[in-house]
């Protein structure tokens, strides 16, 4: 049996926000000192499999790139780069044709979401291996958790009744409200649906042909527009290959999820009943409770630097992230969630997380220059292929950085039309670039960046490079650059 892990690593996961991102989403949150990502990647790997599929938006390659070649025995992948969001059919649908391609009809692919949390590897593979076998005899599979409450945030899917067996699927249900979901319950007969399947190319593609001609034909177009490269390699990671798409033929692409598209028609679909805890990580409460709890049920996801003085504070969840030390103090509340970043602070009630939804919803109507609107794209560190960028400070005319650059790597030959530039670096050896001259840089030595002068900065040193960068000029928006040349192709 060959068996092959499809990540889909999407969603902008608006009800974590401030600390997820469009740029930097759900995914690739640390829960337990890995990321999300990490973690899907690394079960796929314990089902005994080194074939790896991503799915992933276009501008998260090099964040994805990053976190495999951080791996002590990372998988080669194939990317499938998407030019913009759709949905859970289309992308099954591209990741099914690539792994037909590359691994023929009856490769099973293992389709597992990018931002969930399953502690439990060990019965996660047991479930997983199960599900394969099932795959191989030519069913649809689909991972069902058994409900702990009348959750309303999860479709839900029925079957004869709950039981340790796999047992075919009677029918999907929409996201019910509460007393329907307690119905639900009541009954003994459904399963929430973790969105994680199993399946080989072949039974699946057939399924999008009867169910779903549309997505398959269009699919298939998208495929033939795209371009396959092997891209240079990553640290430990080898020469992975990755398929970029025509972004109109993308968009043309059915917006709708494999359920309604596939798995609300078939005939031939089976539900594996999961042993693993499961979560989905949705909100905020979820964050909490994959932590450990003190004596007064608080938890925490802070950083060394941040000290959380609690006084008669009970219930209550702490995330910060902070450019340096902070102190956050908690008196007299009960079961609130508060996340704050260097440019956002939530306070939110535990009861009404679901909400922090509406919150970026109302940040995005505002004018997309403000730092408002900007607070739902960028996180407060950017990440870049060579490292990271976070702004410490913005007033009229001037701006502070702090940018960050990997061993080996470079940023592009560029210059700007409406700003100068200040560099100091602070930790490392730099090589810095100032028209045709390269001068060698060290710790505690400063470089001008004179306006609509070519310029680069290159790590030559064996650690992390550290630069404080002070612009000056009238416009100070991240589109004054133009590259001349660019080791990552972004020219």
């Amino acid at each position: 049996m060959k068996l092959v892990s499809v990540v889909l690593s999407g969603g902008a996961g608006t009800r974590l926000w401030p600390a997820s991102r469009q740029a930097y989403p759900k995914p690739f949150m640390k829960l337990g000192g890995r990321t999300l990502l990490e973690q899907a990647i690394s079960r796929g790997q314990a089902c005994g499999t080194d074939h790896l599929i991503v799915v992933t938006n276009q501008d998260h390659l090099f964040l994805t790139q990053g976190l495999l070649a951080e791996l002590s025995d990372p998988p080669l992948p194939h990317y499938l780069l998407e030019p913009k969001g759709r949905n859970t059919a289309p992308a099954i649908a591209l990741a099914a044709l690539a792994c037909q391609k590359l691994h023929g009809d009856d490769a099973v692919m293992l389709v597992l979401p990018a931002d969930h949390l399953i502690p439990d590897t060990k019965s996660f593979v047991a479930n997983a291996l199960a599900a394969a076998r099932h795959a191989l005899d030519g069913h649809l599979v689909v991972f069902g958790i058994q409900p702990t409450g009348p959750e309303t945030g999860f479709g839900y899917i029925e079957v004869a009744k709950i039981g340790r067996q796999a047992q075919p699927v009677l029918q999907f249900v929409e996201k019910p409200d509460l007393a329907t979901a307690q119905e639900y319950l009541a009954t003994g007969r459904y399963y929430w649906n973790s969105g994680m399947f199993c399946f080989t190319a072949k039974c699946i593609l057939d399924a999008f042909a009867e169910h779903a001609p549309d997505v398959l034909t269009t699919a298939q177009g998208v495929m033939s527009s795209g371009h396959t490269a092997a891209l240079p390699p990553t640290g430990a990671v080898g020469a992975a290959q990755v398929t970029r798409f025509d972004a109109h033929t993308f968009g043309l692409q059915p917006d709708i999820s494999v359920d309604y598209a596939v798995m609300e028609k078939a005939g031939n679909v089976m539900l594996v009943p999961a042993r693993f805890g499961w979560s989905d990580v949705g909100a905020w409460p979820s964050v909490a409770q994959s932590h450990s709890a003190d004596a007064a049920g608080n938890t925490m996801g802070i950083t060394e630097d941040t000290h959380w003085a609690a006084v008669d504070t009970t219930g209550t969840h702490v995330h910060v992230e902070s450019h340096g030390h902070k102190v956050i103090a908690t008196v007299g509340v009960k079961d609130l969630v508060v996340v704050d970043t260097p440019d956002a602070l939530l306070v939110a009630s535990k009861e009404q997380a679901q909400n922090v939804k509406r919150v970026v919803e109302m940040l995005k109507e505002r004018h997309p220059e403000s730092a408002a609107h900007q607070t739902t794209m960028l996180p407060a560190a950017v990440q870049r292929p060579w490292g990271t960028y976070a702004t410490l400070k913005e007033e009229y005319g001037y701006k502070v950085k702090r940018i960050t650059v990997r061993p080996g790597q470079s940023l592009s030959l560029q210059y700007h039309h409406k700003r100068s530039e200040h560099w100091v670096v602070v930790q490392g050896d730099a090589l810095v670039q100032i028209g045709d001259s390269e001068i060698p840089t060290r710790a505690g030595e400063y470089r001008f960046i004179p306006l609509k002068e070519r310029h680069r900065l290159k790590n030559t040193g064996e650690g992390e490079l550290v630069l404080i960068e002070v612009q000056c000029g009238s416009y100070l928006g991240e589109d004054d650059i133009v590259r001349l040349a660019d080791v990552y192709g972004r020219t």
